[in-house]
């Protein structure tokens, strides 16, 4: 199978400049300059089980979608303890709105409106289509209160957009930090936004045609898509101050017709959250809890509703799935116990208890590996 081989190399072992060769066992390439330069997206492998059924459109070396009895987390197949669809009864994962990764970014560029989600704006330091000095930290946020007017729904955010507009020959260059409370909380039960690392995206920025304005756009597609209740968005700036003004606080009224300040004055003219809400039965994830802690608090053999816990180890497992990425060798944020706490309005005595009985039917039932993460709620 000489001539395979050869075929394979051509096709997946010639990149920048570099040949090599490819390793069918390994599913990877030996560069011949012994830097590994030369290879390009080697494509999933298709086939049953664990196996991928599709490859992505986006990304060749990882799934597009799975078998029967798998899941599709982060480009590969995994096994599901229960039918997905017992869980959708309880919270609907799948959507209408699950689109492939090109058809959504495609979409997210049109910033089309099946994908806006409506939230509050609310600041204290800044107003909407009015310019303002940045050198000092300025804060805003996004929310929902779900837990007042949406209580029959989760929310997913898979893109962010903010149109900036600076004054000419601006030498401001804004800089964004971005948090985000899962499932309402306090500001200390949010997370922060790892631009750049571990595969997370970065912010795009596109000028718009004949204007001062830019678009800035943050797409998390399938991969990255989160819960959220609130995104608090931090912003600061890097720029050439001019030197009268470096001992300028920069908190006073913006004086448009001063030339040394209008270079560092911008405003944002609109901000969008995109995404798409589950339906959410709050009452009757409730009732399948309150039934694992009930046993548990009374000591006795809280495994005997198999169904049960197999159900909300399954819905345990997809909720923190969608966490956002952590270092090598550190474990994901624990966000299904944030909506215990938030939604379903469990005290800590009773989320520890859930997740103990969780954990416990995990590694001494299903012989699987413990649950690790960390916790943020």
């Amino acid at each position: 199978m000489q001539w395979l081989n050869r075929v394979q190399s051509f096709l997946y072992c010639n990149e920048n400049g570099f040949w090599g060769t490819f390793l069918e066992s390994q599913r990877t390439c030996v560069c011949h300059t012994g830097v590994n330069l030369c290879q390009r997206p080697i494509p999933c492998v298709i086939g049953g089980n664990n196996s991928c059924a599709m490859c992505s459109l986006a990304n060749i070396s990882q799934c597009g979608s799975c078998n029967k009895g798998y899941k599709l987390y982060r480009g590969r197949c995994e096994p599901q303890n229960v039918d997905s669809e017992r869980s959708e009864q309880f919270i609907s994962f799948e959507t209408d709105l699950d689109f492939q990764d090109l058809e959504l970014k495609y979409l997210l560029q049109k910033m089309d409106s099946r994908l806006y989600i409506h939230t509050t704006f609310i600041s204290n330091e800044i107003r909407l289509e009015t310019f303002f000095d940045p050198r000092w930290r300025k804060r805003m946020s996004l929310t929902l209160k779900s837990n007042k007017n949406r209580m029959d729904y989760l929310h997913m955010i898979i893109g962010l957009s903010m149109k900036i507009c600076q004054m000419r020959n601006s030498s401001i260059d804004p800089m964004f930090f971005v948090y985000v409370n899962p499932f309402s909380g306090s500001h200390s039960e949010g997370w922060s936004m790892p631009f750049g690392e571990h595969g997370y995206p970065r912010w795009e920025k596109v000028r718009l045609q004949n204007s001062q304005c830019f678009n800035w756009t943050l797409l998390l597609g399938n991969r990255w898509k989160t819960f959220f209740e609130t995104v608090h968005i931090y912003l600061r700036s890097r720029a050439k101050i001019p030197t009268g003004l470096r001992n300028d606080t920069g908190q006073g009224p913006v004086d448009l017709g001063d030339p040394n300040k209008r270079q560092i004055y911008i405003k944002i003219s609109d901000i969008q959250v995109f995404g798409y809400s589950l339906r959410f039965n709050g009452d009757l994830l409730r009732s399948a809890v309150q039934q694992v802690n009930q046993s548990y608090t009374q000591g006795s053999q809280f495994y005997s509703s198999s169904s049960v816990m197999l159900l909300l180890l399954d819905i345990r497992d997809r909720i923190n799935r969608l966490a956002p990425p952590s270092a090598p060798g550190k474990p994901q944020l624990d966000l299904f116990s944030c909506m215990l706490k938030h939604r379903l309005k469990l005290n800590n005595s009773e989320m520890i208890r859930v997740n103990h009985a969780l954990d416990m039917y995990s590694t001494e039932i299903l012989k699987q590996s413990d649950h690790l993460t960390t916790k943020l709620c």
